[in-house]
């Protein structure tokens, strides 16, 4: 069977309020045409589907429009999606059952029996080949929230690691046996591994932050394949078989040179043959020009001298920043940026300022964070800073995350 892996869409995603829409939908555009083409048995998607938890009403039409029109275009292929740290667990899970009608399965969070335990029949998902016989089963793990994980006050015993890793080894053994012989088995998270490189400007950490990053040993070697999200660059984890399949576009300046890609992920007689690259064609230009902060009359030339993209729709107008030295601050900065790129059909997206710190005051010096870059721990340590010496402690750090992780699963109730 031939699987497609992909995460982290973020729709409904602004890049300093600049709407990405475009983007998405050129992406939805050919990722359909590639399951196509590809002749996909199923689509995995690790998570990160929307921006926010409480995403607009547009991206959650193209959302359910990407859908049916993957069903149309391929209707054999089983189509698995999990919810991730941006993602609102109780908004994904809300269609589940119309969806599933339609052989689209969405775990948003954790499933809970009845009784409490983990509903293994909604995270253990059957996927079938072209004549229709199941094959394969893959644990449809979503984001865990410290509210999923089992309570451990084991002496030098990271309670969130172990909790995690307890509960997908719970799961994983339960899959194990239930699955027929000959099955591949395989798996799905979102979660930050051990030994990978994460971009700080648009990863929100997740957990107790990115200090608490999770062992590759998680996944045992009778997991076929694992399709993991929330790493915006495509990489491998430890081996082939892990991996994280990155965003499908650039999400901040910091990954204006991410190589965006799908995973396709062929298998035979329940082993996996291979793993291929599909690299996403990138609809909008991200730039920073000049390419490092330079005087201002060296930036101003730099813009006059861009070629114009006026030729192109506006909203696919190249989305730049511009990066500026300065010796002291300059009230007219922003109408002179302005004037050098008029006409050229670029989106401005940020004006980034550094100071020589000849001459100046010390605050002057200081970079300028904007609200927009800011984590929601950030804003906690700086307000810990004011009144408090050293870090914040680990058990406050925790609180505060599976707080601030029950707020953004259910944004109403908080």
């Amino acid at each position: 069977m031939r699987l497609v892996h992909t995460s982290d869409w973020h729709l409904g995603h602004t890049l300093h309020e600049i709407s990405r829409r475009a983007e998405h939908l050129a992406f939805f555009d050919w990722l359909l045409g590639r399951l196509e083409a590809l002749a996909a048995d199923a689509l995995l998607v690790a998570g990160d589907i929307f921006d926010t938890s409480n995403p607009s009403a547009e991206a959650q039409a193209d959302f359910y429009e990407f859908l049916a029109a993957a069903r149309r275009r391929v209707p054999g292929m089983d189509i698995v999606l999990i919810g991730g740290n941006h993602d609102s667990a109780s908004r994904l899970d809300a269609p589940e059952p119309l969806l599933h009608a339609f052989g689209v399965r969405v775990v948003g969070g954790l499933p809970r029996s009845d009784g409490g335990g983990i509903d293994y029949a909604k995270l253990i998902v059957p996927l079938k080949d072209k004549a229709g016989i199941e094959v394969a089963k893959v644990v449809a793990m979503p984001f865990l929230r410290p509210a999923d994980l089992p309570v451990i006050k084991e002496e030098g015993v990271d309670a969130l690691v172990e909790g995690v890793r307890r509960v997908y080894a719970d799961v994983i053994a339960h899959a194990e046996r239930v699955r027929a012989p000959g099955q591949a088995l395989l798996a799905m998270g979102h979660l930050y591994m051990t030994g990978t490189a994460i971009s700080e400007l648009s990863e929100r950490k997740i957990l107790g932050g990115n200090q608490h990053a999770l062992p590759a040993d998680l996944f045992p070697e009778s997991l076929v394949y694992v399709a993991l999200g929330h790493l915006h660059l495509a990489q491998v984890v430890t081996r082939e078989s892990i991996r994280y399949s990155g965003s499908p576009i650039p999400l901040s300046m910091a990954e204006i040179d991410y190589l965006h890609q799908v995973c396709v992920v062929d298998i035979h007689d329940g082993k996996l043959v291979s793993v291929a690259s599909e690299p996403i064609p990138r609809k909008v230009d991200l730039l920073r020009v000049p390419t490092k902060a330079s005087p201002l009359a060296e930036v101003e030339a730099a813009l006059v001298a861009m070629a114009s993209r006026t030729h192109l729709p506006p909203d696919e107008w190249p989305i730049i920043e511009v990066p500026v030295l300065l010796e002291q601050p300059e009230p007219a900065l922003r109408s002179k940026i302005e004037k050098a790129l008029e006409g050229k059909g670029v989106r401005l997206a940020r004006i980034s300022t550094r100071y020589t710190g000849t001459g100046q005051a010390l605050a002057d010096a200081l970079p300028k964070a904007s609200l927009n870059d800011l984590q929601p721990e950030d804003l906690l340590r700086q307000r810990w800073a004011r009144e408090h010496e050293g870090e914040p402690p680990a058990d406050l750090l925790a609180a505060y995350h599976q707080l601030l992780g029950e707020a953004q699963a259910d944004p109403e109730a908080a």
